[in-house]
């Protein structure tokens, strides 16, 4: 707990700094065409890149491209976004290791109106890279490997919606998910690469034009790909062979709840889902486990002048884990991890130029089975990014990334500050 009123604590500061006066006017790169391409170049200092409780630090360099458009149609609104990031370390390019990092974000989306009463939303994000930010389920999500991985590594989230308002105070929403991971490198390929497929069906009453009541269910299926054996030993229970490979921990879920959609003001939206999760990790060939856990899902978003905007959230439920560390004593395998996340940021126009923003996150995650069971790793960590604009296409930034994992195996724990100075050049 001491964690977590430290990192909220640090969150607040920034808050504090940045409390001014916002104005009314707000500057812009993008002007009224439809695309838009940009590339930053950054000089920065991590002083862990690998993300060991060893620490190895070293200055690089980062150069980024994006491109984006957004093609706005009849009935029709698509949207396209592709970075790539290339970074250099010169420290490891001193050790003869290879120096480059490169990873890729692409991220792809549709809305389209069938009708006044029918509409879908399509949507997809690629994303290819080592840090542990590209391969978790947004901001709100909590990464199954909360450290740096070698390798290409893949992780892709899509959805498709289908909403319906059946009369004025009516409504559904249909939507079907899938979130592809694939890691480069054993044993993390072994313990992690998964497709995971979730149907959910929101059943929604239109109380008040500001308040959306609804009630939902969702039934999730996780099926691990690789095929590895994630376990090099052969157990013998009570005259079973046991052998984990990475199919062991193959699970579905059925989650029910109920949840509250609220317009307090037209700058503040608040939403909150709140239920239960029936997990059952069916393929487990010790013992076949059940469990019941809460399911939980609040934020806010407050827009309090034109060009700044603070949220806050909180999430809890059951998600993956690379760690597998089998007990050595009753044998059985870590099987998942149920992870309770606070996240807060704030985006600040101190002038029309002058973009603040910090962002703070921590994570409580308690194992399920295994060597660790019950036991908790907790992570957290602050940035804090200040961007100036000298004019409408170029413009320079500066900032500052902390981490930390604390985990009761000690040799995934770890602590690392980053800093980074830039230009961007937007056309």
């Amino acid at each position: 707990m001491n964690k977590l009123v430290v990192s909220m604590g640090l969150a607040a500061a920034g808050v504090v700094v940045v409390q001014m006066d916002c104005g009314s006017q707000t500057y812009s790169f993008v002007g009224s065409k439809n695309w838009n391409v940009s590339a930053s170049l950054q000089g920065f200092y991590d002083d862990n890149y690998s993300t060991g409780p060893s620490k190895k630090g070293s200055f690089g360099i980062e150069f980024s491209p994006t491109i984006t458009a957004n093609i706005p149609l009849t009935q029709t609104e698509i949207g396209l976004l592709y970075t790539y990031g290339l970074q250099y370390y010169e420290q490891r390019d001193h050790l003869n290791v290879n120096p480059i990092d490169q990873s890729h974000t692409f991220n792809f989306w549709v809305d389209h109106a069938f009708n006044e009463r029918w509409n879908t939303k399509i949507n997809d994000s690629f994303n290819v890279g080592q840090e542990p930010e590209l391969l978790q389920a947004g901001a709100s999500g909590v990464s199954a490997t909360p450290f740096r991985l070698n390798g290409d590594n893949i992780a892709n989230n899509a959805s498709i919606m289908l909403h319906t308002d059946w009369t004025r105070l009516f409504s559904t929403e249909l939507t079907y998910g899938n979130a592809f991971y694939n890691y480069d490198q054993q044993p993390y390929a072994g313990e992690l690469n998964r497709d995971q497929n979730t149907i959910d069906l929101d059943l929604q009453w239109h109380i008040a034009p500001e308040t959306v009541a609804f009630i939902g269910y969702e039934f999730g299926v996780v099926n691990y790909t690789d095929g590895a054996l994630i376990d090099p030993t052969t157990y013998i229970v009570n005259g079973k062979i046991i052998r984990y490979y990475s199919d062991s921990r193959d699970n579905l879920s059925h989650y029910g709840y109920v949840g509250l959609q609220h317009n307090f003001l037209p700058n503040l939206v608040g939403s909150a889902r709140v239920g239960g999760q029936y997990n059952d990790q069916f393929n487990d060939p010790l013992l076949t486990s059940t469990s019941f856990d809460p399911y939980v899902d609040v934020s806010l978003i407050y827009t309090y002048l034109p060009g700044c905007n603070a949220q806050v959230g909180y999430t809890q439920q059951r998600n993956a884990t690379d760690l597998v560390a089998v007990n050595q004593v009753n044998y059985s395998l870590t099987q998942d991890q149920e992870s309770s996340k606070v996240y807060a940021s704030i985006n600040h126009r101190i002038t029309p130029k002058l973009l603040v923003s910090a962002i703070g996150s921590w994570s409580d995650s308690t194992f399920n089975g295994g060597q660790y069971n019950n036991q908790d790793e907790t992570d957290y960590g602050l940035g804090l990014n200040a961007n100036y604009a000298f004019t409408r296409n170029f413009s320079g930034e500066l900032g500052y990334n902390y981490d930390n994992l604390s985990s009761p195996d000690g040799g995934r724990a770890y602590e690392r500050n980053r800093f980074y100075i830039g230009v961007t050049v937007a056309y």
